[in-house]
């Protein structure tokens, strides 16, 4: 059986093709790319963009230990109806993931559960500990394609190093989460006007901005490749600018909460606006919108962190960090960068696609002949509200509900198989 999408605009950025195209897919292959394509079941794609199916380097899918709030199943789900094709899941579940059993663990998991393609990584360190290297060789030899202890940075800067050359060595990428923990202390928003206002404990620039460089430093001696994780303030936007300049091997990633809310919106204490690192001020957005544009910024993850509301129902100190944003992402691109023309159509799909496939070399983000039938098909003018309770995560933690915003998915196929087809889609 083949499966023709027709009347679609194209966006591949990899090959540069943004142009009405017809796409035939056979089984779980893309097997032509042209015009005037027919297939046993034709999908009308008429106003719509059909791009590679997204990839998402950051997200929390909470298996194994805490499935109340997220599952590989419930997690991938959520990433099809985002447009989602691949997604690389972080390793600070409980227990962590730091040694090949529970990697194997996970993976099996995805195979049997998940609708979409999922890529974990593992721990830098046992336990996140930041003190004792894990085994990385073993840990890729298993499936892992990349070392991280997100949530938390190595606080060590000799272990920092060892880490870094060691990934290197194994031809991993090292993700970082930076952060200096004793400049954060009790900190639960950013630390400024709004901190000092509301009588909260803060957590300033700083405290990333320190990292950022430092572990950007330990790369360069080390010759080694670093991603930096959710990027969040103007100076560790130039930090990572003057290092790519002097040719650092960094990339960077931010999310779309930090191109879209400031602090201001943390005066409502609503604990969805709770994230690590926090949101920041606009001089900060403004500068996560021009490293977007000019490259500094290579990709957009959500950080996908599901909690149960009992979790976020309580006063805001208490609250857990964190948001979902798997199946807002695409619509806050669109609305927040490519309607205000801060950035083209074709650039927020290739920060979506083959700009994070290819930060991990993992194969995906990409349409060819011959390659994998992973596409999204989404609509860059339909608006919509968000309701959190139509979502397919287990969690409803996200800031934005009842935001009004443009872009929507239509249609998610994963080799060759429709993981996701919205009622709007002809």
């Amino acid at each position: 059986m083949t499966i023709a999408i027709i009347n679609g605009h194209v966006i591949d950025p990899g090959s540069g093709l943004s142009a009405r195209r017809d796409i035939l897919i056979k089984g779980s292959t893309i097997t032509r790319i042209g015009d005037s394509l027919r297939g046993n079941e034709n999908i009308d794609a008429a106003g719509c963009i059909v791009a590679p199916g997204f990839v998402d380097l950051h997200v929390h899918f909470r298996e194994p230990g805490n499935e109340s709030k997220e599952t590989i199943a419930t997690g991938s789900c959520a990433a099809a109806h985002g447009g989602f094709t691949s997604v690389v899941t972080m390793p600070n579940t409980n227990p962590p993931i730091d040694d090949a059993g529970t990697l194997e663990l996970v993976i099996r998991r995805a195979q049997e559960t998940a609708c979409i393609r999922v890529w974990p990584s593992a721990c830098a360190t046992k336990e996140r500990a930041g003190k004792e290297m894990t085994e990385m060789a073993e840990l890729k030899a298993v499936g892992a394609v990349a070392v991280t202890d997100d949530g938390s940075d190595i606080s060590s800067s000799w272990v920092m190093r060892r880490v870094l050359e060691y990934a290197d060595m194994c031809g991993l990428t090292f993700l970082a989460h930076c952060e200096d923990s004793s400049l954060v202390s009790d900190g639960v928003m950013n630390e400024g006007f709004n901190s000092t206002c509301l009588g909260m404990p803060g957590m300033p620039r700083a405290m990333e901005e320190i990292m950022v460089e430092r572990n950007i430093r330990l790369a360069a001696m080390a010759g080694a490749k670093i991603h930096i994780q959710h990027v969040t303030t103007a100076d560790s936007v130039d930090i990572i600018r003057r290092a790519k300049a002097r040719g650092v091997r960094v990339t960077c990633e931010t999310a779309p909460h930090y191109f879209t809310l400031t602090d201001d919106a943390v005066r409502s204490f609503d604990t969805n606006t709770k994230m690590n690192p926090p949101l920041r001020e606009k001089s900060d957005i403004d500068a996560i919108k021009e490293g977007l544009a000019d490259g500094t910024i290579d990709c957009i993850a959500t950080d996908h962190a599901p909690h149960a509301f009992t979790e976020k129902d309580v006063e805001f100190q208490l609250a857990p960090f964190g948001i979902i944003g798997l199946e807002t992402a695409l619509a806050l691109g669109i609305s927040e960068l490519v309607r205000p023309g801060v950035i083209t159509i074709e650039r927020a799909v290739e920060l979506l696609t083959s700009a994070p496939a290819n930060i991990l070399s993992i194969p995906a983000g990409s349409l060819r002949e011959g390659g994998p039938a992973d596409l999204v098909i989404f609509d860059p003018a339909a608006e919509w509200v968000v309701d959190p309770e139509e979502f397919a995560s287990k969690s409803r933690n996200t800031p934005f509900t009842g935001r009004n915003v443009f872009g929507a998915v239509r249609a998610t196929i994963c080799g060759g198989k429709m993981v996701y087809k919205s009622k709007d889609l002809g």
